[in-house]
């Protein structure tokens, strides 16, 4: 590998970056999902994948697990179980709009607000930026070695 790549991936302030970057991306993303669970749940039905009797148990549990995770990478609290979390839901994010994408199956991911908030993201657009989220998550996880700003190095 190229010296200067290496370099700049070990560089702690970018790690920082990636983490406070993933970690205000989803304390943003649970914050209307906490707020109005009842539509999140909704949101949830309209994929089309889960039994009723789980989704107001999923609409309740993914928020939360998101604002913990974005509010321990921001605080630097146990970053690499924090991420490796966060990876394991990103991967299962890809997993689900990848299926509704093959099936042609129109939906509102759910990620941030609600369709009616002025932008819906088109599938195609949530995958390729849960693939950059994904590759971040990465980045922490494997080069997280600093101890820069944050309360615990694991």
């Amino acid at each position: 590998m190229n010296k200067y790549l290496a370099t700049l991936l070990q560089n702690s302030w970018l790690e920082l970056a990636f983490r406070w970057i993933l970690g205000l991306t989803f304390v943003y993303a649970s914050y209307h999902k906490i707020m109005a669970p009842a539509d999140f749940a909704k949101i949830i039905y309209g994929y089309d994948l889960f039994p009723a009797g789980m989704i107001n148990l999923i609409a309740i549990i993914v928020p939360f697990v998101e604002l913990f995770i974005g509010l321990a990478l921001i605080g630097g609290i146990y970053s690499r179980a924090a991420v490796l979390i966060l990876n394991a839901m990103l991967m299962f994010f890809i997993i689900i709009l990848s299926y509704n994408l093959l099936r042609g199956h129109e939906f509102d991911c759910g990620c941030f607000a609600p369709e009616s908030s002025g932008f819906a993201a088109t599938t195609e657009f949530t995958l390729f930026r849960d693939f950059v989220y994904l590759a971040l998550g990465l980045h922490v996880f494997f080069f997280h070695r600093s101890r820069r700003w944050s309360v615990t190095n694991k």
